[in-house]
């Protein structure tokens, strides 16, 4: 039996109608969802403290916090004036998945604080997530918060567990950080 090759005649194409093309040239702006700015932004950087104190009396002690793993860099977004910058909206990789998570946290479980010019774009995109357009528009007011979140910082860890002793042997910041 000899087999034929099977060929398949083209259909007849149906005229295609003209659609007027915009007028507006395609960029790569027109085309991503979401544009980054080439600008830094000023913001406050500061990292997790290594251990913090919990439980009864902060007999306790755990690494890093809840979200973070201690040690690692968060930025600073958004602080509260209003309750004396005792909580923070901080951006920074989550401990469990790595990726960018923006949560509030107590000031009391950050330090280091410093300022720094932010470029990364999921920095960029989260801080303008939560309403931060120009943040600390100059080195100069980032520097000056971020030496108001040292100063508040220590004391906030202390009045958290006034009066209770510290666990033996403790690693919480304060006695793991020289005076």
């Amino acid at each position: 039996m000899d087999a034929e090759p099977v060929t398949a005649e083209p259909a007849a194409e149906a005229p295609l109608a003209e659609v007027p093309v915009a007028e507006v040239p395609v960029t790569a702006e027109t085309v991503t969802a979401e544009t980054v700015t080439a600008e830094p932004l000023w913001l406050v950087a500061a990292n997790v403290v290594r251990w913090r104190r919990y439980g009864d009396g902060g007999q306790e002690l755990r690494p890093g916090t809840k979200s973070y793993r201690g040690g690692s860099k968060v930025h600073v977004v958004k602080t509260y004036g209003g309750m004396a910058h005792e909580e923070l909206t901080t951006v920074g990789r989550g401990r469990h998945t790595g990726a960018y998570i923006t949560i509030d946290m107590a000031t009391r479980n950050l330090h280091t604080f410093r300022p720094v010019a932010v470029y990364s774009p999921a920095v960029l995109r989260r801080a303008a997530a939560v309403g931060v357009d120009g943040a600390w528009a100059t080195r100069e007011d980032a520097e000056e918060l971020a030496a108001l979140l040292a100063r508040l910082a220590p004391r906030y860890r202390e009045e958290h567990w006034r009066g209770a002793p510290h666990p033996v042997p403790c690693r919480c910041h304060d006695c793991l950080s020289p005076a």
